[in-house]
């Protein structure tokens, strides 16, 4: 399926966090001021099983979750990754998110973060794509 990722539909985005138990949160920073560091503290607040992933930072903890170096280190199954990297960083976040067993049901990039090719890629194999969009942002706007 392929998505128009110019403009989400309210109901393909409350679909993905409604159905996300668990995200994975890639460039997960311990930087107060950085945005995923605020994000991630929005998801937990919201009930979320948040993993952070950063390789700088693996074994140590944010917001009293492990961090991983990757995410094929996560010992669990993810639902969704949350994505904190750069647009050209993108595809190998992809890339690693498809090579997971089980896949990730989402891929969801930050503000900025766009990479048609990578999201057509994920697309593919069953993973939904949402990108340049924040879930501590699309929540409150949908009531969730």
């Amino acid at each position: 399926m392929t998505i128009n990722h110019d403009r989400y539909d309210a109901a393909y985005l409350s679909g993905i966090l409604q159905e996300t138990k668990t995200i994975a949160v890639v460039g997960a920073s311990p930087n107060l001021a950085r945005p995923s560091y605020g994000v991630m503290k929005f998801l937990l607040s919201k009930g979320f099983r948040v993993i952070p992933v950063n390789p700088g930072q693996a074994g140590k903890e944010i917001l009293g979750q492990t961090v991983y170096a990757n995410l094929a280190d996560i010992p669990e199954p993810i639902d969704m990754v949350d994505v904190f990297r750069a647009s050209e960083y993108l595809h190998e976040v992809i890339d690693e998110a498809i090579a997971l067993e089980p896949r990730p049901k989402a891929i969801w990039s930050q503000l900025s973060v766009r990479d048609d090719f990578a999201a057509k890629k994920a697309e593919a194999v069953g993973i939904k794509v949402v990108m340049d969009r924040c879930p501590a942002i699309e929540m409150p706007r949908m009531g969730l």
